[in-house]
């Protein structure tokens, strides 16, 4: 892997596979969101970095799917995870969904290294058709060949299964013997989020957690009431309240409030 050998991991902490170059590129310009940060999705942090320190101290650990509303923190919580463990030797590499293909390559490579290594998939699903999850399965799982203690898996996805579901799909299951059999479909749709052990659900945010989220983002705001009422009217205009349009709105109106 040619793009590889720039990759110096003793200074980098996170990288992106580079499909014209067929090689990883060295992250110059991390996101610097915190930890501390994040409003609204405690109970998802506590277990992913419940999940992500057992990776780190070399114990059992799952692969991790953050599925659910979008704009709800999932790819943050990820950024935030890089900059809180990188100095306990967290590396974080960036895959495409089209690039699924070369997973097993790149980890080929990063396999016996001392690092640990949390493969990032964002917005991951797949449509009818599509077999790049057969890349991602054999990592996840293995085959002839465990897969390597140093890497787990962590994606993002509006989709709870990662695949499409259909009534069609419902509609061929059957009954034998007193037992619901699923259709061939509905078991490979849900075969694959089985696959990771670490489930996290996002929700959109209520009001008050909304409001939470954008009182974090204006500390030195002295009217609060105003401030709420600015921040309901932006939403309400936008159709959802998440922590994407808590940042939104910090981007329009932030800067100079007191």
């Amino acid at each position: 892997m040619s793009g590889d050998d720039a990759v110096d991991w003793d200074i980098t902490p996170a990288a992106v596979w580079r499909r014209h170059r067929s090689g990883l590129r060295a992250i110059r310009r991390l996101d610097p969101v915190k930890w501390e940060s994040l409003t609204g999705i405690e109970h998802q942090q506590q277990a992913l970095a419940r999940n992500t320190e057992r990776f780190l101290a070399g114990e059992p650990s799952n692969n991790a799917l953050l599925w659910g509303a979008r704009g709800t923190g999932k790819s943050s919580l990820i950024k935030a995870l890089l900059n809180r463990y990188r100095d306990q030797g967290l590396r974080i590499i960036e895959v495409d969904k089209d690039d699924l293909v070369n997973l097993p390559e790149i980890v080929d490579d990063i396999c016996d290294l001392d690092y640990r290594f949390v493969i990032f998939c964002d917005d991951l699903s797949f449509e009818v058709g599509e077999s790049g999850y057969k890349a991602l399965k054999s990592v996840l799982e293995g085959s002839l060949e465990l897969p390597p203690e140093n890497v787990r898996v962590y994606a993002t996805s509006n989709r709870r299964h990662l695949m499409p579901e259909f009534m069609a799909d419902n509609l061929k299951s059957e009954m034998r013997d007193g037992e619901l059999h699923p259709a061939e479909a509905i078991e490979e749709q849900v075969s694959l989020a089985d696959r990771f052990g670490l489930q996290l659900s996002f929700y959109a945010f209520s009001q008050q957690v909304y409001l939470e989220a954008v009182d974090a983002l204006f500390p030195t705001v002295k009217d609060r009431e105003q401030l709420h009422r600015e921040a309901i009217r932006f939403a309400a205009a936008k159709g959802v309240r998440n922590g994407r349009t808590a940042q939104q709105f910090y981007r329009q109106f932030g800067g100079g409030q007191d």
